[in-house]
């Protein structure tokens, strides 16, 4: 494996940031290592530096997780990337499996021995997950009640704007639907949750990951 492998970090933790780069010269010896801050200086490092790894967190200031992950395989489409989150709800991990990424670093579990595993397996061309994620993605197979096998994409997407508390005219506007149609959507959606109120539906998005409360909210 080369010292000098090209990495991407984008994470707006400086102590996390830090962390990365010391343990991926523990695990590589002299790295060519570059950090950003936020989504798009991250999108702009990685089509210059074109890295064999990626690693980036889920929850940055400017630019949503799933979004970015798309936008660095377009620009740099050999990276392999590794996710870093202490976000492991049931929806962030559906969507981790759909995004396919090459590994998932949960940082409320993982000592730097575990990130460093996990650095050396995804760049040498493995997946790595931990033990609880691997878990709960099984029972996420096996639960007839999940959320996936209930809603459609749509439907999943129409969750995650009703978990901000929005109105249907507020949801209608945003995402250019007449406001009947997304009343129809928030009323198929709790039919088939079984959920009856509309409190309990954007609990049901909060702790599902489909939406979430942010410090300046």
């Amino acid at each position: 494996m080369e010292t000098n492998l090209p990495i991407v970090v984008i994470e707006d933790h400086a102590i996390i940031r830090g962390l990365v780069k010391r343990v991926a010269e523990d695990a590589f010896g002299a790295p060519d290592v570059h950090d950003a801050r936020e989504g798009e200086a991250g999108v702009d490092l990685c089509q210059q530096v074109q890295p064999a790894l990626v690693l980036l967190d889920l929850e940055l200031p400017d630019v949503e997780g799933f979004e970015l992950i798309d936008r660095i395989r377009e620009v740099a489409p050999r990276a392999r990337i590794l996710v870093l989150s202490s976000h492991t709800e049931s929806y962030v991990l559906h969507r981790l499996q759909a995004s396919q990424v090459d590994g998932f670093v949960d940082k409320n579990e993982h000592s730097p021995e575990m990130l460093e595993e996990a650095l050396r397996r995804v760049a040498d061309g493995k997946r790595y997950f931990s033990p609880s994620v691997e878990a709960a993605f099984a029972r996420f197979r096996t639960d007839p009640h999940a959320f996936a096998k209930l809603l459609s994409d749509r439907e999943q997407e129409m969750l995650r704007l009703f978990g901000q508390g929005w109105s249907d005219a507020t949801i209608a506007e945003q995402v250019g639907l007449r406001e009947v149609t997304v009343r129809n959507h928030r009323r198929n959606i709790m039919s088939r949750l079984g959920i009856h109120s509309t409190p309990t539906l954007i609990r049901y998005a909060l702790e599902h990951g489909f939406s979430r409360v942010r410090p300046d909210s």
